[in-house]
């Protein structure tokens, strides 16, 4: 089973609808003679793209040169049409009345694997992706701005940036799904059109249908995120920039769609997106012979994983729902979400509680997923009647978290995607005690912002735990708590005003608590941050001579 996800892909062809033929997949040996060049990389990548791998030290590498375009032109030579390209992955997917078309090119020497994706199907298939996913129908909740969607923004604490004016401006993300039906006319999306926040759109699947007819799935998941509707529904990045790339066919289960979703996710790349949404998930399809098993949750075998974690190299944080297996007999993550790179995104309720749905990690090799939770159980969004309501499934926890991300990030534009990921994952309520369900349990936006800015934590001096003494400081810090810290750990961190760490300490906590190997440190204004698992204090020391 799969779960949605939209990526735009490269050089995607084909525009006239062609049923009941073959697809395969052709893989080339290698890049050489290529028109293209390191040197001049605004001929194949838009100026924000570059810009992205500039500002994070992200070299352009062979990964971003186009596929050789002789070997695409040897191959049309055949009785065959070009769908799309992948340069991540070098080859091509084509479609062709053939069955046997590898015959044809087995051996040609440029060619390293050639495979079928798609068989010819004469019949529509009644296949429902999605069954797993459940609408659910409760009372709205009345609050003034957020409605029922307040608790998937609150148990983040994503109004702290929503409150200081950070909802996604400037931010640009791609949802990679299965159709994004009624998006030009339902409620939740009208400020998306009205301030030009969708920047465009792409289908993959079939170019030739209504882009706005498809299926409801990629609507509601970009409503968790671009969603603006007062009282209602806010979603976590109401301000940000959205393409809509469609890569997904809701009718049918087929390998090929994992080379729709790599197609998709390098045109996202190419176009300069931050961050990729995919709330879709594959392991087993219609063609048994081409099925994964759970071996392959690696983080590195299936060629969508491959491509995920491709587009993060390329420092663009990728987001991918960990699946609904839990209740069936595939129980574990689906792919991509096993991706090394890749952030996994569980599901959980508005109680921190696990789905019940909500698939279980880990990687095969042991790697932690999911990385991290969110809300993913009765989820507010906007559904396909036009009305505001809620859902259950991971392909909802992933947008709702991406979304935060994305307001995250807009405040703090310097730092990479590795640092927000980091930022991310070490917020979440379950980091010292990870676990399978979970991962590190579900981000905090006030945790985030003090791990990437030390500086933008206050506490008042009336709400603090510990007395700091003496200050000015020589050698030494003395710790005293005025309440009971006994069963917590203390994480403790001694920053200069630039935000440089100059000592840190791990201790168990105590009544008294003293910090020593100060009498080396320069001098001057310098933060002291203690973090304990359910506070965060800090302290403007003077260190002097």
């Amino acid at each position: 089973m799969r779960y949605i996800i939209l990526l735009l892909g490269t050089l995607l062809m084909g525009l006239q609808q062609v049923s009941a033929q073959n697809y395969f997949w052709i893989g080339f040996t290698d890049k050489n003679n290529s028109e293209y060049s390191l040197d001049n990389p605004e001929m194949y990548l838009s100026e924000r793209a570059i810009q992205r791998r500039f500002n994070q030290n992200i070299a352009i590498d062979s990964l971003d040169l186009p596929v050789n375009q002789n070997y695409i032109d040897s191959v049309l030579t055949l009785d065959v049409e070009l769908v799309h390209t992948s340069k991540w992955l070098n080859g091509i997917t084509v479609r062709c009345d053939s069955a046997t078309l590898a015959d044809s090119l087995v051996y040609w020497s440029f060619i390293r694997e050639v495979q079928l994706t798609k068989p010819d199907i004469s019949t529509k298939s009644t296949f429902n992706k999605f069954a797993d996913e459940s609408s659910v129908d409760t009372a709205p909740i009345d609050t003034s701005l957020y409605g029922s969607s307040v608790y998937q923004v609150g148990l983040m604490e994503g109004q702290l940036l929503h409150n200081e004016n950070f909802r996604g401006q400037g931010m640009q993300i791609a949802v990679l799904d299965a159709g994004f039906y009624k998006v030009d006319e339902l409620p939740a999306f009208d400020s998306l059109w009205v301030n030009n926040q969708v920047l465009g759109t792409k289908d993959f699947v079939n170019p030739a249908v209504d882009f706005y007819a498809t299926n409801y799935h990629g609507m509601s998941v970009l409503s968790c995120m671009g969603g603006n509707i007062p009282g209602e529904l806010i979603g976590t990045a109401p301000k940000a920039s959205y393409w809509l790339l469609r890569s997904e066919d809701n009718d049918s289960e087929y390998i090929v769609e994992e080379d729709n979703w790599v197609a998709a996710a390098e045109f996202a790349d190419s176009v300069g997106v931050d961050i990729i949404n995919s709330s879709l998930g594959y392991t087993e399809f219609q063609d048994a012979s081409t099925n994964h098993t759970y071996a392959d949750m690696d983080g590195k075998t299936t060629r969508v994983t491959r491509g995920a974690n491709i587009a993060a190299s390329r420092g663009i944080l990728v987001f991918s729902s960990a699946g609904n297996e839990r209740n069936n007999s595939w129980f574990r993550i689906v792919a991509p979400s096993d991706g090394t790179n890749v952030i996994g995104v569980g599901a959980v309720d508005m109680n921190f509680e696990p789905a019940y749905f909500s698939s279980a990690g880990p990687a095969v090799d042991g790697a932690l997923k999911p990385n991290v939770s969110a809300m993913g159980y009765q989820t507010v969004l906007q559904r396909s009647n036009g009305t505001v309501g809620m859902a259950n499934g991971t392909s909802f926890s992933s947008p709702v978290l991406a979304g935060m991300a994305a307001s995250l990030w807009q405040a703090y534009p310097e730092k990479s995607a590795e640092e927000i990921k980091d930022a991310l994952e070490k917020s979440g309520h379950l980091y010292s005690t990870p676990d399978s369900l979970q991962g590190y349990g579900v981000p905090n936006m006030r945790e985030a912002t003090s791990l990437l800015n030390p500086l933008s934590v206050e506490v008042p001096s009336e709400n603090k735990t510990w007395i700091v003494f003496p200050n000015p400081v020589q050698d030494r810090i003395e710790l005293q708590a005025t309440t009971n810290h006994q069963a917590d750990n203390l994480d403790i961190k001694l920053y200069a005003l630039d935000g440089r760490v100059i000592k840190s300490w791990k201790i168990p906590a105590s009544p008294t608590v003293t910090l020593n190997d100060l009498g080396t440190a320069e001098p001057g204004i310098f933060l002291l941050v203690l973090k304990t698992k359910n506070s965060i204090e800090t302290f403007k020391i003077n260190k002097i001579r």
